[in-house]
Formats: C-alpha cells, structure tokens, sequence
C-alpha cells in the first residue's frame, strides 16, 4: 500500500465502515429469513386450505348431485301438470257431453213414458238433506278442482235419477204384463156372458163364473198377461184346464181344452199359446171358458177382455 492510500483509509475512518457493512449483513440476514418464513407459511395455509378443500369436496359434490336431481324432477314434474290440465280439460269436456246426453235421453224418456215432468226434473239438482256427519277421507279439501266435483255431481245425480225413472219402468211395464187384457182366443165369438143364466144341462137358472167363446177345435188359445202357471191338467167341471197366476191377487183360467201346452211353474207372457179349444169337461160343444179371480172371486172378464 502506497503511503498516499495509507493516509487516505486511516484506522479511525475504516472501524465505522465495518460496523456498517456488519449491521448491513445482519439485516439481510434477517431479511433472508422473514422471506424464508412467510414462504413456509404461504406454503403451510396453501396446504391447509388444499386439505379442507379435499374433506368438502364429497358434500359440495353431493349438493350438486342431488341440485341436478332435483331440476330433472321438477322439470318432469312441469311436464306432467301441463299433460295432467290437457287431459283434464278433455275430460271435463266428455263429462259435459255426457251430462247433456243423460238429460236428453231422460227427457225423451219421460216424453215417452207419459210420466210427469214436474216429477223428474233432469235439469237442477235434486233436494236433499240429513244431519251433518264427519267428513269421509275422500272428501278432503283441494283434492278435485271444483269443476270436475261439479260435473261428477251432476253425472251422478243424473245417473240415480235414470235409476229411479227405469225402476219406475219396469215396475210399470211388470204390471202392464200381468194385467189380463186381450181376447184369449181370436177366431171365436163370445156364446156365453158372466152371470146369471139358463145352465145348458139343467134348464135351472145358475150362476156363470166366465165367459165362453165358442170356436173350432184346435184353435189356438193364448195367455192374456204374463204370470206362472199354477194349474195345468182335468178339473171336475172344467175338463182339461189352465190356470196362471198374474200376482196381485189376479188370476186366469182357461178350460175345456183340448190339450195343455203348458205345465205348472212355467213362466209365461202375454199371447203366448197354453192350449188348444176343444170340448173336453161339462161343454156342450168347442168352447173356451174363461175367467178372471181377483183374490180368489170370479169378476166379469168382460172388462178385461175389450
């Protein structure tokens, strides 16, 4: 060293630089190692929040699932309310039909039947009543739109109403059936009448319980209402005879046949041949004799007959 640079860097000038240059490192040193650490730390959370992430990822997978699942379900759900308010407008469409025609046809019904139209009114709704009871399980608020309960009111009402009117029917055309109406044979001529008269046999005045029609052998003789027959064979008097019960009391009897062609409990209608005319019992000659019992009392056929 030249004793120029000597002079320049002197002890007194060199100790503060060295102080200077320790301190420098010291504080790189800990520069070094507060950037060591965070890193570590920045490493340590990455990692931490990498393993939370890993424990959620299962549930949030689940939730997303079970989101996905739930739009299908509603999407299809969607579809079937719109296909169940089509169908359901359809419907209500036929039941409306159905309605008018049930009213129609009643109507005719009634026109026809010659019943009165005050008795059966197809066009509101019957009055009915009771004591109010507990609801049934089907009849729980919401579960039929009120249209359709509406319509199924109507539908039903209707239906038990044609029930009544064909009930009423059938009982009316049962006791038109049984009802003795009708000549019993048709190629004859009435001979004798119900009632007093000349009996042919004894010249004696005597009660005549029927009426007799004369006609040709083997002409046909046929029930004059529908009833089961109660008697088919001879009776003392009668000859070979028929007798039908018609129910009410009412009763025919169809003697001095020829043959029977019906036996007891046979069910019988109105026109239907039983027997053919002849002359078998206390007959002068080829003759029905008919009569009608009204619980068990012979009244004039007469009526019945024309």
């Amino acid at each position: 060293m030249s004793p120029g640079q000597g002079a320049f860097f002197d002890n007194g000038e060199v100790q503060p630089l060295v102080s200077r240059a320790r301190s420098l490192a010291w504080a790189g040193a800990a520069l070094a190692a507060g950037l060591a650490c965070a890193s570590l730390g920045y490493r340590y959370g990455q990692a931490e929040r990498a393993q939370r992430a890993a424990v959620l990822q299962p549930a949030l997978d689940a939730w997303r699932l079970g989101l996905e699942q739930d739009g299908r379900r509603l999407r299809a759900a969607r579809a079937a309310a719109e296909r169940w308010t089509s169908e359901a407008a359809a419907e209500l469409s036929r039941m409306q039909a159905t309605v008018w025609q049930l009213e129609s046809l009643a109507e005719r019904l009634v026109e026809r039947t010659g019943l009165d139209g005050g008795e059966f009114d197809f066009r509101s709704e019957p009055g009915v009543g009771g004591p109010e009871e507990a609801p049934a399980d089907d009849a729980a608020p919401g579960r039929w739109d009120e249209a359709v309960q509406s319509l199924s009111a109507q539908i039903e009402d209707r239906r038990r109403q044609m029930q009544i009117l064909e009930e009423m029917l059938k009982w009316r055309d049962l006791r038109a059936a049984v009802m003795p109406e009708g000549r019993p044979v048709q190629a004859a001529y009435v001979s004798s009448r119900f009632g007093p008269r000349i009996d042919p046999f004894t010249g004696r005045r005597a009660s005549h319980k029927g009426i007799d029609f004369a006609g040709a052998p083997g002409t046909r003789i046929v029930a004059v209402a529908a009833g089961i027959v109660t008697w088919s064979g001879p009776q003392p008097g009668y000859g070979e005879m028929v007798e039908i019960d018609h129910g009410n009391g009412l009763a025919t009897r169809y003697a001095h046949n020829a043959a029977n062609l019906v036996e007891v409990g046979d069910v019988v209608t109105r026109g239907q041949p039983i027997a053919r005319l002849r002359a078998t019992g206390r007959a002068t000659g080829p003759n029905l004799h008919f009569e009608v019992l009204q619980d068990g009392e012979a009244v004039d056929p007469l009526p019945f007959v024309e």
